[in-house]
């Protein structure tokens, strides 16, 4: 998906609600002044082995985990016993876009709203996928998810983690640019993300790291939700591409690539994007490439089944009705080949919150169980680059989260969250039917 705002000088006073989250946060278990936390449950699942653990208890202070199944325990004033639970990393979902979701108005958006509304919703949409379980997210959402994921860093708004892009990088026309406009309406370049050439998208690269991108996301081909043509059409060449990935990693920063088309999907692997975002169509050359080079496919599969197509354009319902199933078979594909596979939802195709349904699809078509859960954990973190999540582990931050029995046995559960810690602070439990930590916004 692609969702652009306007650029604007300044960013509008950015909402805080949050000054009213910020402090529900301040006194609840889990702060550095108040000592160890304790956390128990009946089982847990280790990402790294993926296999549940029964029995956990972990101990948590400063933010981070001090300890697993420790064999004596520090004294706690807070002492929190879950239950028949399993306690699971926070899920990390790789490919969002806070800012927006699809509806009537969506297609005219980019000129009727601001960086501002922008924000509004990426603050609301925020709270939603943080109770939802997934504490951190890749979002390619704008300037308004760069000052989000800066917010949520400082404490002021309840929100995931956030690794942001800025601006999507595309070619004049393409599918990250803002197309279907009369000529003169909304004219975008480099520091906007439309960039031509290499020299051209390495300024793009430059701009984009410059004003907060933690990961470079590009078009690579067209895409649905545009007004451009053909879907699976390559945009980029091989040659912009190298230099945008090039110049991302003289930053320590990833590249993402939007791709639909088999061409511009091996011209992104080629040129050394770290992952494939959609990956409609995939040749067996295409995935004997990525498993060679460890680039993951991020399959935002999960919308197959609940994109609003009554809501699309007719020329944009047509492209989405050609391409998804085909997208939906390459997924298959590739489970089955043993592609690296982040998880990833294109979360505002269909409404925030609802991103655990992609679990449901990976087993579906064939991943088991504890493979799925790995990829919204050990995986996507080792995509993200983040080392200090994805497991539970001494030393990794204390984002942590719980759902009913055992989600080995039933990955469906994974959609009913019941506990969420993000950070040490506890921002959802669920006791007897009531939420006993609801704050913020959402």
């Amino acid at each position: 998906m692609n969702i652009r705002v306007p650029v604007l000088l300044a960013l509008a006073a950015v909402l805080l609600s949050s000054a009213g989250a910020g402090a529900q946060m301040a006194g609840m278990p889990g702060m550095d002044t108040d000592g160890p936390t304790i956390v128990r449950a009946a089982r847990m699942f280790d990402a790294e082995a993926g296999r549940i653990v029964e029995g956990a208890v972990l101990v948590v202070q400063n933010g981070h985990i001090m300890a697993v199944n420790p064999a004596t325990l520090p004294d706690s004033d807070h002492d929190i016993d879950l239950g028949d639970v399993t306690l699971l990393p926070g899920f990390i979902d790789a490919h969002t876009h806070l800012g927006g979701e699809i509806g009537p108005t969506s297609f005219t958006a980019p000129v009727t709203e601001t960086v501002a509304d922008a924000t509004l919703h990426a603050v609301k949409n925020g709270a939603t996928t943080i109770r939802a379980g997934f504490t951190t997210v890749r979002d390619f959402g704008g300037e308004a998810t760069v000052a989000l994921s800066k917010a949520v860093e400082r404490g002021d708004v309840l929100a995931p983690r956030i690794i942001p892009s800025r601006n999507a990088l595309g070619i004049t026309g393409g599918h990250c640019d803002a197309t279907g406009w009369a000529a003169g309406v909304l004219e975008l370049g480099p520091k906007e993300g439309v960039a031509d050439g290499p020299w051209e998208v390495v300024q793009a690269v430059r701009y984009q790291i410059k004003h907060g991108a933690k990961v470079i996301k590009t078009c690579a081909t067209a895409g649905v939700l545009s007004m451009e043509g053909p879907v699976g059409a390559q945009q980029y060449s091989y040659e912009e591409l190298k230099a945008m990935v090039d110049e991302a990693a003289r930053h320590g920063v990833k590249v993402a690539a939007h791709a639909h088309g088999s061409e511009g999907i091996l011209a992104a692997v080629r040129a050394g994007v770290a992952s494939i975002e959609h990956g409609s169509v995939l040749t067996d050359e295409i995935m004997d490439l990525m498993k060679e080079r460890g680039t993951y496919l991020v399959p935002t599969t999960f919308l197959v089944d609940v994109i609003p197509l009554d809501v699309l354009p007719p020329l944009v319902r047509s492209k989405a009705e050609q391409v998804l199933p085909v997208a939906r078979r390459s997924v298959e594909r590739a489970i089955a080949a043993g592609v690296p596979i982040a998880f990833g939802t294109d979360a505002a195709v269909f409404p925030h919150g609802l991103n655990a349904g992609e679990f449901e699809v990976y087993v579906r078509l064939g991943m088991s169980p504890a493979e799925a859960l790995r990829t919204a954990t050990v995986h996507a973190a080792d995509l993200l680059g983040t080392e200090d999540r994805g497991a539970l582990k001494a030393g990794m931050l204390a984002d942590i989260i719980a759902v009913p029995g055992n989600p080995v046995d039933d990955i469906s559960v994974t959609k009913d969250v019941r506990f969420v810690m993000l950070g040490g602070r506890v921002v959802k439990h669920v006791e007897g039917g009531m939420d006993m930590h609801r704050m913020g916004p959402g």
